[in-house]
């Protein structure tokens, strides 16, 4: 058989796509490392005015990391796909829908463990490790980039109670963060059947899944019933606030090893 000739696109290719890799690691990189640091986002009176209302009580130090968070956030979206939510509402619509999960935290009997399920670019994650420095928080993001992001806000504002993992969450279930924690949260990660197959797994018996949703709360509930029965799951409560609908599930038993 006559062998094809060898063209310039030919030649040594899988090493020189190894070097355009290590070339845009090496790029990324050095601009992860936030130096010098983006402006922070500061709260204005309407989230000042939206904190107040929901009885959410923050520090003059945990108020200046969120900022910062959101500068970081924002500076980083430029370069890739973080959010799409404008800056004037990411206090609202980031921050403080995340803060949200504060009060079922805290009526919780135990939390000192949490996963943030499909972290993305670090919400509702990194605004509750910042809130809550008590709890030791991992950061479960698939994606790359997104993962060196996170990396990057953790290292930049030293919240040494936060620990990110790069993997699927079906991939990470199967290994030693398998039933480890007291909380896992999320928010946007799909319908609510699907979110508890991936997220139960997480839990220790007695972990409690907090899920920000939106208006189709109710409607995924619903579809959700018999999974939920199929992972030794319950819903414990139905929380509306102004930002958004938080479902509470339990985990009752241990999950089948068919999940996720």
């Amino acid at each position: 058989m006559a062998q094809r000739p060898t063209g310039p696109r030919d030649r040594h290719p899988p090493a020189r796509q190894s070097e355009r890799e290590h070339a845009r690691e090496a790029e990324l990189a050095e601009w992860l490392r936030f130096d010098p640091e983006p402006e922070p986002i500061a709260a204005d009176e309407t989230a000042i005015a939206m904190l107040a209302r929901l009885h959410i009580e923050l520090s003059d130090a945990e108020l200046s990391l969120l900022s910062r968070y959101l500068g970081m956030l924002f500076a980083a979206n430029e370069r890739f796909n973080l959010t799409r939510i404008d800056r004037e509402s990411a206090w609202s619509r980031h921050v403080i829908d995340a803060l949200t999960l504060l009060a079922p935290i805290e009526g919780l009997e135990r939390a000192t463990t949490a996963i943030d399920i499909g972290s993305g670019g670090g919400v509702p994650g990194i605004p509750l490790a910042i809130a809550r420095p008590d709890i030791a928080w991992t950061l479960l993001e698939a994606t790359g980039k997104k993962a060196r992001f996170l990396e990057a806000v953790v290292r930049t504002l030293g919240l040494a109670n936060v620990e990110v993992v790069q993997s699927r969450a079906e991939i990470a279930a199967r290994g030693p963060l398998r039933e480890a924690f007291d909380v896992a949260t999320s928010r946007a990660v799909g319908a609510l059947g699907g979110l508890a197959t991936i997220s139960v797994p997480f839990l220790r018996i007695g972990g409690v899944m907090l899920a920000i949703k939106g208006a189709r709360a109710a409607d995924e509930l619903a579809e959700a019933k018999q999974r939920l029965y199929e992972l030794h799951a319950a819903v414990v409560g139905e929380i509306r606030t102004e930002t958004n609908t938080i479902v509470a599930i339990e985990k009752q038993r241990k999950t089948p090893a068919k999940f996720p």
